[in-house]
């Protein structure tokens, strides 16, 4: 499933993050979309308790998410506070809740469209911005709401005419599922977005330079895993589910899943995505669901029907459109700047998706965002998946 958030600021007084990459941003974000993109097939190869499921994969991180956490520490990475150690923590519970759901829509649908359904985060996230704070949804995401529905209609097989017949135990199930899985991911992601805030810190006009400690990038992640892998144990308990099976290859897919997902593809896109111009970000959006419906074809032997691959470009349509359009006017939190502290405005535009790359929010468009964060920082940190 697929990060979003600020970034640290460049220029002169500000330190980079902790964990550098030895590769360009976009090889090491289009890599940390392949292995992500690999997350459903891998919970379908599993063959596991969607509770188990769910478990295995924060239980496996969390040792290598601990030691990179720990080395954070040791190389100046910033401490994060007891609240914010918490709000990260309540975070994982929507993670938790959100795997769950994810591993019940995969079953009804497939890996492949199961991946695709949970893009609508993208129109999620514009609609609570809408209900709660009462901000108007730009044009793009308007124009692009109404492509996705249809998406969504088509490969929940609602629309299969003749002798089509839809992929799926429960097409339209999945695609229910999908939905509730869009919903508690958006939840997680505000939430995390608000743990990694510096506390107290006040707004800062882009471009402004502010010397601090280091932003950590696996302590968060470290905090909302133990969170999930925690309610994922409360959450089998309550609904009477877990069910292991045969420990093995059971076991070895679900810390593979840990390693690719949880580990290496949320880190990779981490530290790289700051980094992208916004140009770049829409193509990479695509990646992981595209990447989750061709290994479902080759490695499951997924067949989606016509109409619901149909459906597919539908939705990944939606999803460029909605990124496509955002205001020139509007600004990245945080983005990276020139050496010098100074970046072209057209570098600084995008909008606020969360799909299997989840990228940056609008500063300026975005209060939902704006709100989760305490009103802007200095520093902030991206967000995984």
């Amino acid at each position: 499933m697929p990060a979003t958030g600020g970034r640290a600021r460049g220029g002169p007084g500000v330190r980079p993050p902790v964990l550098a990459l030895p590769m360009p941003p976009v090889a090491a974000a289009a890599a940390g979309a392949v292995c992500i993109s690999s997350s459903a097939v891998l919970m379908r190869l599993a063959a596991t308790s969607a509770s188990i499921t769910a478990l295995g994969r924060c239980a496996f991180a969390l040792p290598l998410l601990g030691a990179l956490a720990l080395a954070e520490r040791r190389r100046g990475g910033q401490r994060l506070p007891s609240r914010s150690c918490w709000l990260a923590r309540l975070a994982g519970v929507f993670l938790a809740g959100d795997l769950i759901l994810w591993s019940h829509a995969i079953d009804a649908i497939g890996a492949g469209l199961g991946t695709v359904v949970t893009n609508l985060q993208v129109l999620i996230i514009s609609l609570l911005a809408w209900l709660i704070l009462g901000e108007r949804p730009r044009r793009s995401l308007v124009l692009a709401s109404p492509v996705m529905l249809a998406g969504l209609v088509l490969v929940g097989g609602l629309a299969d005419v003749g002798g089509s017949r839809a992929y799926g135990t429960d097409p339209a199930l999945g695609v229910g599922y999908g939905v509730a899985v869009a919903f508690l991911y958006a939840i997680y992601i505000l939430t995390l977005r608000q743990a990694t805030s510096s506390p107290g810190g006040g707004g800062a006009s882009a471009g402004a330079a502010t010397a601090g400690p280091r932003p950590a990038v696996a302590g968060a992640l470290f905090q909302a895993t133990a969170g999930a892998a925690a309610a994922s144990v409360l959450l089998g308990f309550v609904l009477h589910d877990f069910r292991l099976g045969p420990a093995w290859p059971t076991l070895g897919w679900l810390a593979l899943l840990a390693l690719t997902s949880q580990v290496i593809g949320w880190l990779l896109i981490t530290v790289s995505l700051p980094r992208l111009p916004a140009g770049m970000i829409g193509a990479l959006l695509l990646v992981q669901p595209a990447g989750s419906v061709a290994l479902s074809y080759v490695i499951l032997g997924e067949r989606p029907s016509a109409l619901q691959l149909l459906g597919v470009v539908l939705v990944l349509t939606g999803v460029l459109v909605a990124v496509g359009g955002a205001s020139p006017k509007s600004q990245l939190s945080g983005d990276a700047e020139c050496p010098d502290g100074r970046e072209s405005r057209q570098r600084r535009t995008a909008s606020a998706p969360a799909v299997g790359l989840r990228a940056a929010y609008s500063r300026r468009s975005t209060r939902i965002i704006r709100q989760a964060s305490s009103a802007s920082t200095a520093e902030s940190v991206s967000k995984p998946p």
